[in-house]
């Protein structure tokens, strides 16, 4: 490694990074012992013995492949690229709670998110219609009411949040299984450029790792690990998403499911999640009110989010189909008739409405307004 590249600290949080037989929880302890990641390069072999370190790792200690380093630092140098270390002050504090935090994290965007309270949004990559719409919708309700989306922009429910609070607009995290110089699925390109240009795409992988199927569970921690709750929108009893659900609870954070149809398969890993003990969760008010004592952000479920952002134009709208819609089962035409509004503002007003508990939906796609 060059001269002025072995002055720069992080050179050596990158080669940690790269430390083989060690993992993320390996790394934590000996942060601990040696203090950081540079007294631990320059510790000497009879230190890393002492440390009970295994033969690849000592020999990588010995003998960092400097050039690999190289690519991260000419990455980072590019703008609205930043690297979080362990060690570093603005590092989210949730995700350093866990038992495996990453020493690094690569972020292309805006790094202060991080530290804003999040909610993670998982779920399956093949939903129902009726389920990418849930996820969409409740991420844009969750986004106005103060929450940061957080998700890992997988085809399926991921994307669907993430476009959620984009529409809104809010920003958005996704968490990457890859490097940052790369974007998994390569079809969400330009969902990645969004989110980056509004939010910040997060990843523990050095610049250049390519998609692994087991990156993906590790990346799940991250996403679970920086949210006060993960939601599960809808999952097959097998579904990945049940991997982040589950690495929540251990984690002490809280799970929330939606249930659904017992006909249909993408409910059962939600339902299987509810016998667990997770919450149960019919309007995005669930989860405000839950997460109102885990955070000291003012989290805003009031009416006026309700009447606030891209759902409506304005107040009266909003009046004028609750006046429309009364406390009797009524049906969408009736309430375009009364209300004046047309078929797709109610429709999309509704869906609103729904999720802050204003309304009921029934049988025969009639809707009921909640006393």
């Amino acid at each position: 490694m060059g001269e002025t590249q072995a002055e720069d600290e992080r050179a050596y949080w990158l080669a940690l990074l790269r430390l083989p037989a060690i993992g993320a929880a390996g790394a934590r302890l000996l942060l601990s012992r040696f203090g950081s990641p540079r007294q631990l390069f320059e510790a000497g072999d009879a230190a890393w013995y002492d440390a009970k370190l295994p033969a690849a790792a000592r020999a990588y200690l010995g003998n960092p492949i400097w050039a690999e380093i190289g690519a991260d630092l000419a990455w980072l140098a590019q703008p609205q690229h930043h690297l979080l270390t362990l060690n570093d002050p603005d590092y989210p504090p949730l995700l350093r709670e866990i038992s495996d935090p990453p020493p690094v994290l690569f972020i292309h965007g805006d790094p202060a998110l991080l530290l804003t309270p999040q909610l993670a949004v998982v779920g399956s990559r093949n939903p129902s219609p009726a389920g990418e719409r849930t996820a969409t919708d409740f991420a844009a309700h969750l986004s106005r009411a103060g929450l940061t989306v957080t998700s890992g922009m997988a085809i399926g429910i991921d994307a669907a949040a993430h476009r959620g609070a984009l529409q809104v607009p809010a920003p958005t995290l996704a968490v990457a299984g890859t490097g940052l110089d790369r974007v998994y699925p390569a079809q969400h390109r330009d969902l990645a450029h969004a989110i980056a240009e509004r939010g910040a795409l997060v990843s523990e992988f050095p610049i250049g790792t390519p998609p692994r199927p087991d990156h993906f569970p590790r990346r799940n921690r991250i996403i679970s690990g920086l949210a006060l709750g993960t939601l599960v929108v809808e999952a097959a009893p097998q579904s990945g998403s049940l991997i982040t659900a589950r690495l929540a609870a251990e984690q002490g954070r809280e799970v929330f499911a939606i249930p659904g149809s017992i006909h249909n398969p993408l409910s059962r890993g939600c339902h299987a999640l509810i016998r667990q003990g997770a919450k149960l969760v019919e309007t995005g008010q669930d989860i405000l009110e839950e997460l109102a004592g885990f955070t000291s952000s003012k989290l805003s479920f009031t009416q006026n989010t309700v009447l606030s952002g891209s759902d409506a134009e304005n107040v009266h709208e909003f009046s004028s189909l609750l006046n429309s819609l009364g406390f009797e089962p009524t049906s969408i035409d009736a309430v375009v008739e009364r209300s004046g509004l047309t078929t797709e503002q109610v429709s999309s007003m509704l869906v609103v409405l729904e999720l802050h508990g204003k309304v009921i939906s029934g049988p025969g796609g009639l809707y009921t307004r909640m006393p």
